[in-house]
C-alpha cells in the first residue's frame, strides 16, 4: 500500500514520539489514512494512546507485544502540548520533589491549570488523570 509506505517513512524521519491523526491528513483521504494507521498498528510500528493519538512502538521485552517507546508519563505532556494545553507537575509530584512529602506519586497525574480536559489518554489500562489548579 502506497500510503502505508509513505506513513512509515514519515514516522521514521520525525523526532517526535507522539502523533495526532490530523498530522497525516495530507497523505490521502480520511478512510485511507485510517486504514494505513490501523495496518501500522497491527504490524507493531504504532500504538494507539487515544482517539486520534498515536505513539511510536517497540516490542516488549517480556511479552513481545508492541508498547510505546517512552513511558506514558513522558508522552502525555507531549500530546497535550501538541493539542495546545499547557501542563505542569501535579501537586503530589511537586510536594515529593520539594521534600514536603515522602509519599511517592503513583499513576500518571498532570496539572492542566484552569483548563478542563475530557480527552482520555492511556495505554494498556493505565489512564492519564488530570488535576486542575
Amino acid at each position: 500500500m502506497y500510503i502505508v509506505n509513505r506513513l512509515r517513512r514519515s514516522l521514521a524521519n520525525r523526532n517526535a514520539d507522539v502523533f495526532l491523526r490530523a498530522e497525516f491528513d495530507s497523505f490521502g483521504s480520511t478512510a485511507q489514512v485510517n486504514r494505513a494507521l490501523a495496518e501500522l498498528r497491527n504490524k507493531g510500528v504504532l500504538v494507539k494512546l487515544g482517539v486520534g493519538v498515536y505513539a511510536k512502538a517497540k516490542p516488549s521485552v517480556l511479552s513481545g507485544k508492541p508498547i510505546p517507546v517512552k513511558p506514558l508519563e513522558v508522552l502525555a505532556p507531549e500530546i497535550l502540548k501538541k493539542l495546545g494545553v499547557q501542563t505542569c507537575q501535579s501537586r503530589q509530584t511537586r510536594d515529593y520533589n520539594a521534600g514536603i512529602s515522602t509519599q511517592i506519586p503513583s499513576g500518571v497525574v498532570i496539572n492542566t491549570g484552569k483548563r478542563r480536559i475530557q480527552r482520555k489518554l492511556g495505554f494498556n489500562g493505565r489512564l492519564v488523570q488530570y488535576e486542575r489548579a
